[in-house]
């Protein structure tokens, strides 16, 4: 594909040929405020805390920025189209007759906001009030998909009002300590209630016919019910982590790399329920390698896990941060192709190499990977 040619939306997972991708922008991204669901969701002591609704500084934009751009050329130069969205002006405040929070975030990670499946594009609910309006910055993108692909689907998921009542109260105070913090979710007990449909769309991983959607932070049970009325032609399968402390997006949890073979992060790891369709349908599970590092990057509210966030080009080429060598070791023992790229000045703008893109156009069909179910 080149520039000049049209839009194709097509998508139905993770390690089909790429051939056409969002990829995100840093610019005006915001440490975000410590609204009622954010909150909970930063340690104690953290830096971001005292910096809550603050910009990013310019340097520490203009380093994230060269790697998304370098990330770019390095697709580009494999034949991958690549666009990219329109940021806002994110320090503003954002309201609806509702709420008001002081700030917006960004928009470096289009997989939070964007799901492909087929040939549609949907919009997400999203559950933190600074990123409500965070689809604005696609829309441009998302009408000329439209326009040019007279097959592509453009849908929005209901927009969440993100009242009080979409919150328990008070739950900030009840996660003081690790130990509280692991108790609450190993009893499914998060932040979000079941008022209305919550989800970010980094919580599904596609994998033809069959949607693995993370119950957590980030996508309520009705959430997840939606997906499944939407999709109705799929089998939409809830999962979650229980030894997860912070279960926000599966793609540093769980990762289908090609068919038949995922890396599960070895401290999260599936609930032996939960594995019985991947063992039944032969497909192997295995821990990732260790990160590299032992902290994330300063002012990161991702952890080291980033270090499994890659992105597959095709079912042989994986795209993975060039400093994470045990991962890359690893998939090179799988006899996968490393495609290195430095990008760890970009984590802390919403994440690593994955949640940065979003899908438009992968080669290949909807199959049925699963054909047992249990």
């Amino acid at each position: 594909m080149t520039g000049q040619q049209k839009s194709v939306v097509n998508s139905w997972n993770d390690w089909d040929p790429l051939k056409h991708v969002i990829i995100g922008v840093a610019d005006n991204c915001m440490i975000p405020p410590l609204e009622i669901a954010v909150d909970p969701k930063i340690e104690v002591g953290s830096p971001m805390r005292e910096l809550a609704g603050t910009q990013r500084s310019k340097e520490s934009q203009e380093k994230a920025n060269a790697q998304l751009d370098n990330f770019a050329d390095i697709l580009r130069k494999r034949g991958v189209r690549v666009d990219r969205p329109a940021p806002l002006d994110f320090s503003q405040i954002a309201q609806t007759p509702d709420w008001k929070v002081e700030c917006m975030f960004g928009c470096m990670p289009p997989r939070d906001i964007l799901l492909t499946v087929g040939k549609e594009m949907l919009e997400a609910t999203m559950s933190y009030r600074c990123r409500w309006f965070e689809y604005l910055c696609y829309r441009p993108l998302l009408e000329r998909y439209f326009e040019e692909d007279p097959e592509m689907k453009w849908e929005s998921a209901p927009k969440p009002r993100l009242t009080e009542e979409s919150y328990k109260p008070g739950y900030k105070d009840r996660v003081q300590t690790e130990e509280d913090r692991l108790k609450l979710m190993a009893a499914k007990d998060f932040v979000t209630t079941e008022v209305e449909v919550l989800f970010d769309a980094a919580e599904c991983l596609r994998m033809g016919k069959d949607l693995f959607v993370q119950h957590g932070m980030t996508a309520n049970l009705k959430g997840i019910e939606w997906i499944g009325r939407h999709f109705s032609d799929h089998r939409v399968h809830a999962v979650n982590f229980p030894t997860d402390p912070y279960p926000i997006h599966i793609d540093a949890t769980f990762v289908a790399l090609r068919p038949g073979l995922i890396i599960n992060n070895p401290v999260r790891a599936l609930p032996k329920e939960q594995r019985k369709i991947f063992e039944i349908n032969d497909w192997q599970i295995l821990d990732a390698a260790q990160p590299a590092h032992k902290e994330p990057p300063p002012l990161c509210y991702s952890s080291v896990w980033l270090s499994m966030n890659v992105l597959s080009l095709d079912p042989k080429t994986v795209c993975v941060e060039a400093s994470e060598v045990h991962q890359m070791e690893q998939f090179d023992k799988l006899e996968f192709e490393v495609v290195p790229v430095p990008f760890r000045d970009a984590y802390a703008f919403g994440g690593g190499l994955h949640c940065s893109t979003a899908d438009v156009y992968r080669e290949g069909s909807c199959e049925d990977y699963f054909p047992k179910q249990t």
